[in-house]
């Protein structure tokens, strides 16, 4: 198989908030053998707070940390949730409007940049699914999860909306003679953002946990909101939506949690002892950034995961 090599577009938070996840990724990719180029030049997302208050500066915003991949001619990854949303929805729109486009190269060319639409986008979830694959990397496990029930938590901005992860999801082609529908079929096309990821019923992160050997946790809870976005305006519903998904994981006799979005991974590690006095009950689970959960069966040493950050300690290490 030829080298990975991709652009990462890191975000806020992984740098500065969870620095373990950067710390995971970049120990994770270099086991794998996959090369990342750090954008440091790119800036936030916007974070959907920037996007209600001025949508064109959000989308020369994108646009701009897009065309830092596009010039060392790279696929960009993402390992943020709510970034890639941000990421993805300005290239779908500049991609489908030239007028738009347009009008925000303009702006780009101030610093003296050109949005072109030739860098995918995608989280390193899909990236690894898709391009690295689930058995070479079930291939690379050394230290099976197999003592493990994993409760994955896919969050939001990852597999929604979905009318960008249905797009372009089949096609309809002529398999045999005499015409009619039994001439025809329906074939299944990889999406360009996520694989197809199904909102309703998410299987990414499982299908990795079931590749490390570990037994993935069927709940509820696995594709609804952490309740991020609502904590400035909404504590109290904020921290209804993570307790809920935490004792949905606990009651359903869940060891960890892993997310592949930091911001969840803030909500679910940081703020349990507030949940807890918010539900009534006592509420203890780790909470992992999916490289950390690779990394651990990869053999990779846990400080050099950065699992000395987590704030649920995770016990088992």
């Amino acid at each position: 198989m030829a080298e990975l090599k991709y652009a990462l577009y890191t975000g806020c938070t992984a740098r500065e908030s969870t620095p373990e996840l950067l710390m995971s990724t970049l120990a994770v990719a270099k086991k794998l053998g996959i090369e990342l180029v750090l954008l440091d030049e790119a800036s936030c997302c916007g974070a959907s707070h920037l996007q209600d208050f001025d949508d064109f500066l959000s989308l020369v915003l994108n646009a701009r940390n897009i065309c830092y991949a596009e010039k060392q001619e790279l696929d960009m990854v993402t390992i943020c949730n709510t970034c890639q949303l941000n990421t993805v929805m300005t290239k779908e729109r500049l991609d489908s409007d030239e007028n738009l486009k347009s009008e925000v190269n303009e702006k780009l060319a101030e610093v003296g940049l050109e949005y072109k639409g030739t860098s995918s986008v995608r989280h390193f979830l899909y990236a690894i699914i898709d391009d690295y694959g689930l058995e070479r990397l079930a291939e690379q496990v050394v230290k099976p999860l197999d003592d493990f029930n994993i409760a994955a938590f896919y969050g939001c901005h990852n597999i929604r909306p979905s009318h960008l992860h249905r797009k372009h999801n089949s096609v309809t082609t002529d398999v045999g003679e005499g015409g009619g529908e039994e001439g025809f079929e329906t074939v299944g096309l990889m999406n360009k953002y996520n694989g197809g990821e199904n909102p309703y019923n998410p299987s990414s992160l499982d299908r990795i946990i079931e590749a490390l050997k570990g037994k993935s946790v069927d709940y509820e809870s696995k594709n609804k909101c952490c309740g991020f976005h609502a904590d400035l305006q909404a504590p109290h519903t904020a921290h209804k939506l993570t307790g809920t998904a935490l004792l949905d994981a606990i009651d359903n006799n869940a060891d960890m949690m892993v997310t592949p979005c930091p911001l969840c991974h803030l909500n679910m590690d940081v703020k349990q002892g507030a949940v807890a006095k918010e539900m009534g009950r006592d509420i203890q689970l780790p909470i992992l950034h999916l490289p950390q959960l690779i990394g651990l069966a990869l053999g990779i040493d846990p400080q050099e995961l950065g699992l000395q950050h987590n704030v649920s300690e995770p016990a088992f290490v």
